[in-house]
């Protein structure tokens, strides 16, 4: 790919990192006093800003779901529209659910889960499209999962991960699948409670792993911005955990033990996408740090971080391989061994 074919990426990638941070300020109206609730009737719902890097998913029923408010315990309940109909402690909010289960009859879950997390400082809807086009080619039902990305250390969203995955009971098969940070959460979670201040056990009903553009490895962006006083504002906690303190981090993290496939960012040549990165990157990320051993299959997309998750090739990856337990054919599965092996699958030659 040219540089100037690289520049409408580029530019893309951008004003999704633009409409991300607008996202970020419009939801911190979800921080200020609500007081135009007080106009309404209190067994009205009434509508949010979604709440993105505010609230944490921790319970889910089909589309309904409990939140709780980043570093308290006040908790909401929110409809599939984003319609808060209860609020008050987790308890409060799952009295309501139940009400509302018994009035609408609601169905209970049964058959097979995906469930999404997005990554560091990205909101929710990052991964909406993936979850539709998963939803309808596999017909899996799909829980794309909020969590206060920038406002949490990683034992705490693991944490919420453990609280959202122990909420879904009746479903007979669990499938996670990440993009960036998430597959770090994910990580987290399936090493269990260690030094979380409460327990949790990785979820036996777990079959397959999706990791899209995963910093296995830490990031040596975030390690080079560490200092930065603005980039400690924006990006919290987590940012630190991937750059200055990995070192901390990596051994709270598991290898999952189930299959799981990665799907990196990358343009195929020893150049990358960003000239400040050695060998082949994503914009974000370097290629190497993508890696980790036990996968049983990897492969590269020509797309930048912010975007691949929004790529309809790695749409189609992702639903193969939560299927097969490959990205195209189980013959041609590109497992990593180690993660120094330099035997990579690019995606302009996946059919050769």
């Amino acid at each position: 790919m040219t540089g100037c074919a690289c520049r409408p990426i580029r530019l893309l990638a951008s004003l999704t990192c633009l409409a991300w941070c607008c996202c970020a300020v419009l939801n911190a109206a979800e921080e200020a006093p609500s007081s135009w609730k007080l106009l309404l009737p209190v067994s009205l719902p009434t509508p949010t800003l979604g709440g993105t890097q505010f609230w944490s998913d921790q319970h889910f029923f089909h589309d309904w779901k409990i939140q709780r408010r980043a570093g308290s315990s006040h908790c909401r309940l929110l409809d599939g529209y984003e319609w808060q109909h209860a609020e008050g402690t987790f308890e409060e909010c799952l009295v309501k659910l139940e009400q509302i289960k018994r009035e609408k009859n609601l169905a209970p879950m049964r058959g097979k889960a995906v469930i999404l997390l997005h990554g560091l400082a990205a909101p929710g809807w990052s991964m909406s499209l993936l979850g539709k086009h998963l939803q309808k080619s596999g017909g899996y039902e799909v829980f794309n999962v909020e969590y206060a990305s920038t406002r949490c250390g990683i034992d705490e969203h693991a944490e919420s991960l453990a609280n959202v995955i122990g909420s879904l009971a009746g479903m007979d098969e669990l499938n996670l699948v990440g993009h960036s940070m998430g597959n770090i959460v994910i990580r987290r979670y399936l090493a269990g409670p260690i030094g979380a201040p409460h327990g949790w056990r990785p979820d036996p009903r777990i079959q397959r792993i999706v990791m899209i553009a995963p910093p296995n490895h830490g990031s040596s962006t975030a390690t080079e911005w560490a200092d930065k006083s603005l980039f400690k504002t924006v990006f919290g906690t987590p940012g630190q955990q991937l750059g200055a303190d990995w070192l901390n981090l990596k051994t709270r993290l598991a290898t999952p033990h189930v299959e799981f496939g990665i799907i990196a960012g990358g343009k195929g040549d020893e150049r990358g996408f960003s000239s400040g990165l050695p060998g082949d990157d994503d914009g974000r990320i370097e290629l190497t740090t993508t890696r980790l051993a036990g996968a049983s299959d990897f492969i590269v997309v020509p797309m930048l971080h912010e975007l691949i998750a929004n790529d309809p090739r790695v749409f189609q990856y992702t639903a193969h391989f939560l299927q097969d337990g490959s990205f195209i054919a189980r013959d041609q599965r590109q497992p990593i061994t180690e993660e120094g092996s330099q035997t990579l699958v690019h995606e302009a030659d996946a059919g050769s």
